[in-house]
C-alpha cells in the first residue's frame, strides 16, 4: 500500500464521502463507494444492506455492479474505485475479480480490512491481479462519520 495520491483523487473521494451520507437515511453503516473512468464518474452508491436486507450489498460491491453494466464488461480496466473505508474481505476479492488496476481508500479498518489492516487480499501475491492501493485519503473525515453513526447508536 502507498499513500500516493494524484490531484483528481480528492474531489473522487469527497463524492465517496457524500455516498457515506447517503448510507445514514436508510440506517446502514456510512460507507460509499466511487468509480471513476477516464476522469469521470462512472458509479457510485452507499451501503445499502439494511435498506436491501442482503449481507453482499456492501457500496464496493454495488458500485462494481454498476460500473460493470454501464461499461457493458466486468472487466473493469482503466477504473479507479474511492471508497470511505477499507474494504473487507468480500469486496476486495470483487475488487481483483473485476480487474480493477486502482483503489483509494480513506480510513483504515482494523477489524475487518483486507487491504492490509487484517488481511491483504488486494496485496496476495499468489492471485492472478493485485491493484495498486492508496489508502488514508480524507481518513479522518471518513473515520469521522463512522464514529458519529456509532454513537448515536450506542
Amino acid at each position: 500500500m502507498t499513500q500516493h495520491f494524484f490531484p483528481r483523487d480528492e474531489y473522487f473521494m469527497k463524492l465517496a464521502l457524500r455516498e457515506a451520507l447517503r448510507s445514514t437515511e436508510h440506517d446502514d453503516v456510512p460507507v460509499g463507494c466511487v468509480i471513476a473512468y477516464e476522469g469521470e464518474v462512472l458509479a457510485a452508491a452507499p451501503n445499502e444492506r439494511e435498506l436491501r436486507g442482503d449481507p453482499t450489498a456492501h457500496c464496493e460491491v454495488l458500485a462494481i455492479r454498476e460500473a460493470a453494466r454501464r461499461l457493458g464488461t466486468w472487466r473493469l480496466n482503466a477504473t479507479v474505485l474511492y471508497v470511505t473505508l477499507e474494504p473487507c474481505a468480500m469486496c476486495a476479492g470483487a475488487i481483483v475479480l473485476a480487474r480493477i488496476p486502482r483503489v483509494v481508500y480513506g480510513a483504515a479498518d482494523p477489524k475487518a480490512g483486507a487491504a492490509g489492516s487484517v488481511l491483504d487480499v488486494l496485496g496476495e501475491k499468489r492471485l492472478n491481479h493485485r491493484p495498486e492501493v492508496a489508502g488514508g485519503l480524507l481518513a479522518e473525515d471518513s473515520a469521522g462519520i463512522l464514529r458519529e453513526f456509532f454513537l448515536t447508536r450506542r
